[in-house]
Formats: structure tokens, C-alpha cells, sequence
């Protein structure tokens, strides 16, 4: 491998998925700024996620619940008089 092209600030990074209430640890140079105590009681950089393999649909099996009522609505009053010729 090259030499200088490789990050040297590899540490044990906490990523926590929000939506699961779940995390792992990993060796990462994701640049943090928060912390979190982990269930080995030790406190490591947490780098927060949206979506991991504990929250998609796809390694889960379930779809998400998408409140659609403000969309729809939306869309409906946004495209009301679409098509509508003016007199």
C-alpha cells in the first residue's frame, strides 16, 4: 500500500441508529463531536444514523408507516385545477 494516503485516526466509534434504539461499534475515522455511554459502561464518539440493518424495510421484512393524510392532501390541493381549461 501507498504510505501518507491512509487516515491514522482510527478509533472505536459508537454509530446509533435513532429510529432502532440501536448501535455497534466499529473502527472508524468518522469525525464526531458527541459522546454516549455504551452497555460495556465505557464512553466512546457517537456518530448518529437515520437508517441501519436494525431499521430498513429491507433487511427488517416491515415497511415504514408514512403519515400520507398531509401528503395526499397536499398533492390534491397543489393539482386541484390541474387540467381545468379557463373560460
Amino acid at each position: 500500500m501507498k504510505k501518507g494516503i491512509h487516515p491514522e485516526n482510527y478509533r472505536t466509534v459508537l454509530f446509533y441508529d435513532s429510529n432502532a434504539k440501536t448501535g455497534f461499534l466499529i473502527r472508524s475515522c468518522a469525525t464526531t463531536t458527541t459522546t454516549m455511554k455504551w452497555t460495556d459502561g465505557k464512553e466512546y464518539p457517537v456518530f448518529m444514523c437515520d437508517t441501519s440493518s436494525a431499521s430498513h424495510p429491507f433487511y427488517t421484512g416491515q415497511s415504514r408507516r408514512i403519515v400520507s393524510e398531509g401528503r395526499v392532501s397536499e398533492f390534491s390541493n397543489r393539482f386541484a385545477s390541474f387540467g381545468l381549461k379557463s373560460k
